[in-house]
């Protein structure tokens, strides 16, 4: 597996100081926060998107993502949202960035007509996406926080160009469990957001693995040959422990879990071989 983290967790920095923090801890990629607070977003100016480009590259660093803020399932007109989804996937090509991120947003509106807007949106969007070599995810979140509901959309879209980011805490809030999560979005997922917390009462970011959530679950579910990424939500619990302080040891503890990962897949390989071996071995007369 590879590991990145979200720039949500280093509010306002530069991506000079985010490639290099990711790149010293051993995380290949970066989520990226899309938004005017941030020094990339739609906003921003083609000479800075590439010299930004430029750090990545010379950091060895990826952009897994550009974290947009687009509700897709939101009440309102069409164009607003397609057209921010466009400005997303082309400030993604030009981070060379595989996926943007939406959010449903549909929590004002009856589930049937949240999922309507969702799907039309995304169906329109999609292709575009697909056709700038952009996946759009639309990560568990608020009216569509579970992977069930997730991909009740996505089944409709249909399109390979939309895709799920399972952000591993709302699943879980929605009472899901990480293998039933994976098996629903099958196919559908991007990649996976991993952090830890007290409780379903305390949502302040924790260190992974000093919380509650089912991390080992999720990345046992998970692909092999897939994304984590931290996303240690800063922003918006500002008194929380800072980021820097953390990153070995997170990147310390997914290593550990994707190892206790294997040594399971190993075990249960060998005992395989070693029933299917018993069975075959001729019982003595």
């Amino acid at each position: 597996m590879k590991y990145a983290f979200s720039t949500l967790g280093l509010p306002g920095s530069t991506i000079d100081r985010s490639a290099a923090l990711a790149a010293a801890h051993g995380f290949q990629g970066l989520e990226l926060r899309a938004h005017p607070e941030e020094p990339l977003h739609t906003a921003t100016p083609a000479s800075e998107r590439k010299a930004a480009l430029r750090t990545l590259r010379a950091a060895g660093v990826s952009a897994i993502g550009v974290a947009g803020y687009t509700k897709v399932a939101a009440a309102g007109e069409d164009e607003p949202v397609l057209a921010e989804l466009r400005a997303l996937v082309q400030l993604a090509v030009d981070l060379e960035a595989p996926s943007v991120r939406v959010f449903p947003g549909g929590a004002a509106l009856p589930e049937p007509f949240a999922d309507t807007q969702a799907v039309r949106r995304l169906r329109a969007a999609a292709p575009f996406a697909e056709r700038q070599g952009v996946r759009i995810l639309l990560e568990t979140h608020d009216s569509h926080r579970t992977a069930a509901a997730a991909a009740r959309v996505l089944d409709q879209v249909g399109h390979p160009g939309a895709g799920a980011l399972w952000d591993v805490l709302h699943t879980w809030l929605g009472g899901e469990s990480p293998s039933d999560s994976m098996h629903t979005l099958g196919q559908h997922l991007g990649y996976i957001q991993v952090k830890d917390v007290a409780s379903a009462q305390e949502l302040t970011p924790l260190g992974l693995g000093a919380g509650v959530l089912p991390l080992a679950e999720a990345v046992a579910a998970a692909p092999g040959d897939g994304w984590l990424c931290w996303e240690y939500e800063k922003r918006w619990y500002p008194d929380a422990a800072e980021l820097p302080e953390q990153l070995a040891r997170g990147r310390e503890h997914l290593e550990y879990l994707v190892a206790a990962r294997v040594t399971a897949e190993r075990d249960i390989s060998g005992g395989d071989i070693a029933e299917r071996a018993g069975r075959n071995t001729p019982r003595p007369s």
